[in-house]
Parts: C-alpha cells; sequence; structure tokens
C-alpha cells in the first residue's frame, strides 16, 4: 500500500498549550489500518526501557515501542517477542528529527547523509535558499531505486528556476515567455514531487526579481498543494520590510508561508526579535498560515560573493571580471562594499571567516582581515576589500559570518512555534573549515538550550524538532511515536548528549546517540553508522505517478 507523505491541509500548533494535536496530523488511511491488533507478532524490534517522548510536547514517560514493518506498532506495556530488542534504561526514545531546511541537494551523491543522521536527523528537506535540482523526478526516482540513509524531500528553488529560463543573471523583469517558461518549471517540478517553492532573495538571479514575480511562480506552487518556503531579502535592520514581501507573496500566491532561519544579523538589528515575533503573530491572526525555523548559532554561513555588491555580478561571471579590470568600476565597487560595511556599523571584515576556498586552501578558517594580511602584508580595509574581490576572481569561497546575538537566538527559540533547523549540507568530512551546525545542530539544542541553559524543556524542544516540522511542511505519520506513524526512531541519553563540532575545529559528529532508526531499520548504533541506506524520497501532494 502507498500513502502520499504529504498533504495540503495542515494543522498549525495550539499556542496555549505549546504542542501539535495528535489526531491533527493522523489522516492516512494506513494509520487507521495500523492498529497494533492488526501486527503479527513477533515484532521486527522492540525497543524495552526507555523513556519515551513522543514528539508531541506531552510528558515523557516510561513505556516500550514495538516496531513491525518499518512502523510503529505500538507504544506502551509490551509483552510480545520481537526478532530484535533494544534495551534503553536512561535513555529517552523520540521520533527521528526532521530538518526543513537543509542544502542536502547532492543526496545521491553521498547517501549516509553522515553528518545528519549522527545527529538524529532522519527526514531533510532540500532544495532551500532558491537553490535546488531541477530534475525532482529523477533524484526522486533515484532514492526509490538506490535509498539513501535519511528520508528525503526537496523544494524547487526560484533561483535556479529563473537561471535556466532567462539565462543568468540579468537586472530586469523577465519577458512573458520567460515568465511562463518558469512557471512551466515549476509546475514540471511539483508535478514530480516538490513539496513547495523557495527562495533566496539575496542571492543571484533571484535578488533581482520583483516580488510579482516571485507571486506567479507561488501561485503555480499553490495549484499543486505547495508551500512558500523564503529566505527573505533583509534578516537586518530591514528585515518587517522583508517579512512583509513574504506575507504578500503567501496572501496574493495563496499559499502556507515558511521564513526559513529565522535570525538578525549585525549589530544594529539585535534587540528586535520580538518585535518579529509579534509580527508573525499579527500575520497569523489575520488568517495567513505562516511557521518559521532556526538554528542554534549565532554565525551564519554563505558564499563571500555576498559581500560584493549584487550589481557588479550582474550579467554573470564574464561581466564581472570585466568590471574588475575596469579601474573606475572597480573603485566603484569597493567603494560600495565599504559604505555597505559602515551601514551596518563594522570598521572592517574580521567577522567574515573563510571557510573553504578552493585556490587556496591555506585560508581556510581565516578572517578577511587574516587573509588580507597573509596575502597583501596588511590588513587595511583596502587590502581586505582587494582580497574579497581576489577570492571571487578565483572562483569564490563558503564563509562563516558572525554577527547575531545570543539573546536575540534565545527569544526566537522559546517561541512554541519555533522549529528547528540547521541550514547545512552533506558534509564531507574533514573537507575546509565549514558551519559547525551541519554537525551538531540538534545536539546543541539538547546539550546547551536544554540541559544546560534550561530554555527548553526537553519534551518541547523534542516537538520542535519532530511534530511540529512534521504539521509546518504537512508530513504524515512523520514526527510522532505513535501506533502506524513511520518507525524514525532516536534514543539518546540526554546526560550525555553533545555537539562537538566548533567554528575552529568542525569536523566532529555529534556524541550520545545510542541508535537511529529510519523506517525501523538501525542507521546509527553507539554513535557508528551502520551504512544501512532505509530512507524514503517524500513527494507533495501535486505528484503524479
Amino acid at each position: 500500500m502507498i500513502c502520499a507523505p504529504w498533504r495540503r491541509s495542515r494543522p498549525l500548533p495550539n499556542p496555549a498549550a505549546g504542542f501539535v494535536l495528535p489526531g491533527r496530523l493522523a489522516g492516512c488511511v494506513c494509520a487507521l489500518l495500523l492498529a497494533p491488533s492488526a501486527f503479527a507478532q513477533p515484532f521486527d524490534l522492540l525497543i524495552r526501557g526507555g523513556r519515551v517522548v513522543d514528539g508531541t510536547g506531552n510528558p515523557a514517560r516510561f513505556a516500550d515501542v514495538a516496531v513491525t514493518n518499518g512502523r510503529i506498532a505500538a507504544v506502551g506495556k509490551i509483552t510480545g517477542e520481537a526478532r530484535r530488542v533494544v534495551d534503553a534504561p536512561g535513555l529517552i526514545v523520540a521520533p527521528g528529527f526532521i530538518d526543513l531546511h537543509t542544502h542536502a541537494d547532492e543526496i545521491t551523491e553521498q547517501p549516509r547523509a553522515e553528518n545528519f543522521v549522527r545527529m538524529g536527523v532522519t527526514t531533510v528537506v532540500a532544495g532551500n535558499c532558491g537553490s535546488s535540482t531541477l530534475e525532482v523526478a529523477s533524484i526522486l526516482r533515484a532514492l526509490d531505486t538506490n535509498g539513501a540513509s535519511v528520508n528525503f524531500a526537496t523544494l524547487v528553488g526560484h533561483n535556479t528556476v529563473r537561471e535556466k529560463a532567462m539565462g543568468g543573471s540579468f537586472d530586469r523583469v523577465p519577458t512573458a515567455a520567460e515568465l511562463a517558461r518558469m512557471e512551466e518549471l515549476v509546475a514540471r517540478a511539483m508535478r514530480a514531487g516538490a513539496v513547495g517553492l523557495s527562495t533566496g532573495l539575496i542571492y543571484l538571479p533571484g535578488t533581482f526579481a520583483k516580488t510579482e514575480e516571485i507571486i506567479a511562480l507561488a501561485r503555480v506552487a499553490a495549484e499543486h498543494g505547495g508551500l512558500y518556503a523564503t529566505h527573505m531579502r533583509n534578516e537586518s535592520t530591514r528585515i518587517i520590510e522583508a517579512l512583509d514581501e513574504a506575507t504578500r507573496v503567501s496572501r496574493e500566491g495563496g499559499l502556507p508561508l515558511h521564513v526559513s532561519h529565522l535570525k538578525l544579523g549585525g549589530e544594529r538589528a539585535w534587540g528586535q526579535a520580538s518585535n518579529v515575533l509579534a509580527y508573525l503573530e499579527r500575520a497569523r491572526a489575520s488568517g495567513l498560515e505562516v511557521t518559521w525555523d532556526q538554528y542554534a548559532y549565532t554565525a551564519s554561513s554563505t558564499g563571500m560573493r555576498q559581500l560584493i555588491p549584487d550589481e557588479a555580478s550582474d550579467g554573470g561571471r564574464e561581466k564581472f571580471l570585466a568590471r574588475l579590470a575596469n579601474p573606475e568600476e572597480k573603485a566603484g565597487i569597493m567603494a560600495e562594499m565599504k559604505r555597505r560595511l559602515r551601514e551596518r556599523g563594522r570598521e572592517d571584515y574580521a567577522y567574515a571567516v573563510i571557510a573553504s576556498y578552493a585556490q587556496d586552501p591555506s585560508l581556510n578558517g581565516l578572517s578577511i582581515v587574516q587573509a588580507a594580511a597573509k596575502l597583501r602584508g596588511t590588513n587595511s580595509l583596502d587590502a581586505q576589500v582587494e582580497t574579497i574581490l581576489e577570492i571571487q576572481r578565483h572562483g569564490g569561497a563558503s564563509g562563516v559570518f558572525h554577527g547575531m546575538s545570543e539573546d536575540d537566538l534565545q527569544t526566537f527559540l522559546r517561541h512554541p512555534f519555533t522549529a528547528v533547523a540547521c541550514d547545512s549540507g552533506l558534509r564531507e568530512f574533514g573537507q575546509g573549515v565549514p558551519h559547525p551546525r551541519g554537525y551538531g545542530n540538534n545536539a546543541r539544542i539538547l546539550a546547551r538550550y536544554v540541559r544546560e541553559l534550561q530554555v527548553l524543556r526537553l519534551e518541547d524542544a523534542i516537538r520542535r524538532m519532530t511534530s511540529l516540522p512534521a504539521a509546518d511542511f504537512g508530513f504524515k505519520n512523520r514526527g510522532q511515536l505513535r501506533p502506524g506513524a513511520w518507525a524514525d526512531v532516536v534514543v539518546f541519553d540526554p546526560a550525555k548528549v553533545q555537539d562537538q563540532a566548533t567554528y575552529a575545529d568542525p569536523h566532529h559528529y555529534a556524541t550520545g546517540f545510542a541508535w537511529v532508526f529510519v523506517n525501523g531499520v538501525a542507521v546509527v548504533e553507539q554513535d557508528r553508522h551502520t551504512g544501512a541506506r532505509p530512507g524514503q524520497a517524500l513527494r507533495g501532494p501535486g505528484a503524479k505517478p
């Protein structure tokens, strides 16, 4: 029997109770057919003696969890036999974590997804920030055939679609024919199983897109039951303007809005978290379905190109190089970079750290200030700007940018509707000096914000990583431990679970996870990957057979 894992109509969490109503996440006929009595014993798996946190936000309780045919068969006091028994006294048994904002687009090349499963993540959503595959059907079919260690869903990216239809980065509106081509590409992806449309409105070529263009594409996604996930145009002092645009797309496009990696970057924006949350609450009260996610760090990560004005890259790489070769145009670019730096209240680029630079890996882990001193013998502001331009001239680099407030982070995290997501891609162990969130985000929530700082209680933290994201994206029968749900399960020691990755030394997997099961199959045992690939391709409601 095949069940669609996604549905258009999604429940909203109950703000008073702080948890998702369990019955509202059901809705698949399979859940009705898979009552415990329908399973012939012995069970395939019995997790015995643990403290069950079921994902709804309800208090933990001592219970056993039985699994048959990849689904939860029963939760409670279970006396039946099982082919495999896992003893879990002293451990937490919870639903596998669902990460709504990843860049795990190369899942077919790195199907082990080890950095994710080693921190308890069992389902990922790729295609975020406007960048995705256009071949949604082929990727999902490949996963059907070859599997992966995580369940996988994808959005279709506006930037990818725009570049395909318009041939590059252009500071103009699309022609009627180009817009029609973009609409068809979105429709094709939705029919293939994409769960919605994503934008990355600080990235090329999407940064040049007008709101009306995004609304037109959002309407196509809405026709196929999709949602709209956005990396907004501004996450700093102009965040309210960016939210105005995002909510307009949701309202006029007729589809739910999901705000990616909610944050406030730059000191001049700090302290506004309560105002941002109040805005989101008003949007919800007005009738919009608005959700959001957050990662547990005060640094972001993206390409170093973001330090360069968009206009410098309009028309593609060759035009960018031509502008740098023209002394007058280059001087204008440098002047604008300095102006923007001062506008953000900064005197230099010490906050920007090179994560991965293929041209010169010796710069990985250095700030732009340090890199300028190494390359040019001076760390003057002119030398820093020249260093950034040189990096982009040689293919660009990824970076880590320190610029958020811990107080704002905790304010966002305390809100009952804030889901947890890492905003990371699949990591190649030992390569570069990437953001530690790709190895430790979920473990950091449990270690720092639950155990150490007690910002969240354990049950609510798990809800933020399980039933809440499942409800946000409408994933059926995921995110809860209840009969009929898919057996994505994590078993961990709450006293020992720990993120080990740091900014300076990020290549360390999270620890404290005794077992991670995906669809009833162990992918992690005692902090070691088993090599299993039981993950499923999750398709949106517009998917056609």
